[in-house]
């Protein structure tokens, strides 16, 4: 069943239905959402529309931590520092940079701690509005396009995970599916295929469920914890929405996690205005960790953001702010907004590591 597609084709729907074609009819939603978002020129995060903001007036469908409160960048910055030094290095390493905030929050703060920032990321009209934001900065930054063979240093990643294609499954009356895209004239639909493939749980009950596997996202933590042990050391850190495996795959949650987002409106459907707005899952930390550690990393933690960013001292750097400063920071770390439906997860490539932002509240235990 599909949903009328209220603008008429672009460049990019042609360019999907194309693909569908080439494939025999149908594609699986990992594809399509790649193509969504990252298609040279034409995805969401290649071409260039406004994307990062903190109204809809500014044309702006969303806006980050970064782009909330300065104090996000400058707490962060505590635990990089603390990173820095443990592993003996002096560069950040950051991916999907999106307006550059978070790098000129972490590069103001750390000064002389960092002597090289590498930004990696596909969009090259988010790489222009970085390098204006981060002009002074510019003696430190580098951007690269593709991954070197050894990564030193200390990786930072807000908001990156969740933007990873991913496979969605459907269990009808007990038989599972992959789910994929074809061609409705100029439309998209959806349809289901019998598959193989399976979440990494038992769903409990017979009842019909949707949800995401998400092997692009831990291969991508697979390839950072090899890069980062070809290296002298290193640690990251990664700041998304999402869930430990039992309560991502809970009973409850039958219809996956799936959602778009366009002018800071959010709706369930990636299948129409396709390009002209965000598309993500939330993001299976317990398979996040397993990539990390199968790759040789330790965990050095996991816990909610309102934990971390209050043991990296969020809390002291509010009660000097001003009052306008302390609202927006408080969305950071309120229960309701961002302080629990977002998550940290942090890698050492040390044994024996430890980190300031997991002192208290670490969850672990129950990836």
């Amino acid at each position: 069943m599909s949903t009328p597609n209220s603008h008429p084709p672009s460049e990019l729907t042609l360019r999907i239905h194309q693909a569908i074609t080439q494939a025999g009819g149908w594609i699986g939603f990992d594809r399509f959402m790649a193509m969504a978002l990252y298609e040279p020129g034409m995805g969401y995060y290649t071409n260039s529309l406004q994307k990062f903001g903190a109204m809809p007036s500014s044309g702006s469908d969303f806006v980050t931590a970064p782009g909330m409160s300065l104090l996000f960048g400058q707490t962060l910055a505590v635990q990089v520092s603390q990173a820095l030094q443990a592993t003996g290095t002096d560069e950040v390493w950051e991916f999907g940079a999106g307006t550059g905030a978070l790098a000129l929050q972490l590069l103001d703060s750390l000064g002389d701690a960092v002597r090289r920032y590498t930004i990696i990321d596909l969009s090259g009209t988010l790489r222009a509005r970085q390098a204006d934001t981060l002009l002074k900065h510019a003696d430190k930054v580098r951007w690269l396009d593709a991954w070197p063979d050894a990564i030193e240093g200390v990786v930072v990643g807000n908001e990156v995970l969740d933007a990873m294609p991913v496979q969605l499954l459907q269990r009808t009356q007990g038989v599972w599916h992959e789910r994929g895209v074809v061609s409705a004239g100029e439309r998209f639909a959806w349809q289901d295929r019998l598959t193989d493939l399976r979440p990494p749980v038992d769903i409990e009950g017979k009842h019909d469920y949707l949800t995401e596997i998400h092997p692009q996202a831990e291969a991508f933590i697979a390839s950072l914890a090899e890069r980062l042990m070809a290296g002298r050391g290193g640690a990251a850190f990664f700041l998304d929405y999402g869930f430990p495996e039992a309560e991502y795959f809970h009973p409850q949650r039958h219809m996956g996690t799936v959602m778009c987002h366009q002018l800071h409106q959010a709706d369930d459907n990636p299948l129409v205005a396709v390009g002209q707005k965000d598309i993500t899952a939330h993001v299976n930390f317990t398979g996040v960790a397993l990539a990390g550690q199968s790759a040789g990393l330790n965990v050095l933690g996991y816990t909610s953001q309102a934990w971390f960013l209050l043991n990296l001292g969020l809390a002291e750097r509010m009660a000097t702010a001003s009052l306008a400063e302390r609202s927006q920071a408080q969305r950071l770390i309120n229960e309701h907004e961002m302080g629990e439906l977002f998550k940290v997860i942090g890698f050492s490539t040390s044994a024996d590591g430890s980190a300031l932002g997991f002192a208290r509240g670490d969850r672990s235990h129950r990836l």
